[in-house]
């Protein structure tokens, strides 16, 4: 087991110490891009139109949160499937992205990009959405929010369980 958090933004274990099974606690930041959000961000990139975040050493988790009861931070949060992104993939990690978490298989083309780009691709517990969104401290829209739950969240978590599909070696 390996905990990783942030603090004041920055990561404190290098993604390129993570290997393929790694199992990691996550505290700290992370963004939820769903399909959407990807392709709005590559329209804005197509019109150098400014950006609605800096998306440098951020963690993009592909999930959709759903409507949340008064009791929680959050409904229930799980990762969605991550294939859906690759096209989008190339772009986020020039934008300097440190990861994505998702589920399932990922396109063959995808573990080159974590190897040329040095990043890593989490997989987050499918089926345990209920659970993960107690991990939740914090959640925000932050921006296109006109795309209800494919807009761009931040979430706030702590001890969020993650596990490596692909290493920063594309393995």
């Amino acid at each position: 087991m390996i905990v990783i958090y942030q603090e004041k933004g920055v990561l404190k274990l290098n993604f390129n110490d993570l290997k393929k099974g790694d199992i990691i606690y996550y505290s700290g930041e992370l963004i939820v891009m769903r399909d959407a959000a990807h392709k709005r961000i590559k329209e804005f990139l197509e019109s150098n139109k400014e950006l609605p975040l800096n998306f440098k050493d951020k963690i993009i988790f592909y999930a959709g949160p759903s409507k949340k009861p008064d009791f929680q931070v959050i409904g229930a949060v799980g990762p969605t499937t991550s294939k859906r992104m690759d096209s989008f993939l190339e772009m986020m990690y020039q934008l300097d992205i440190s990861a994505t978490i998702g589920k399932g298989e990922r396109s063959d083309f995808v573990n080159s990009l974590n190897k040329k780009y040095k990043k890593v691709y989490f997989v987050s517990p499918s089926g345990t959405a209920a659970s993960l969104s107690q991990k939740v401290l914090n959640y925000e829209t932050i921006a296109f929010e006109d795309l209800g739950t494919e807009s761009i969240q931040r979430l706030v978590v702590k001890n969020f369980p993650l596990y490596v599909m692909i290493d920063s070696n594309g393995k």
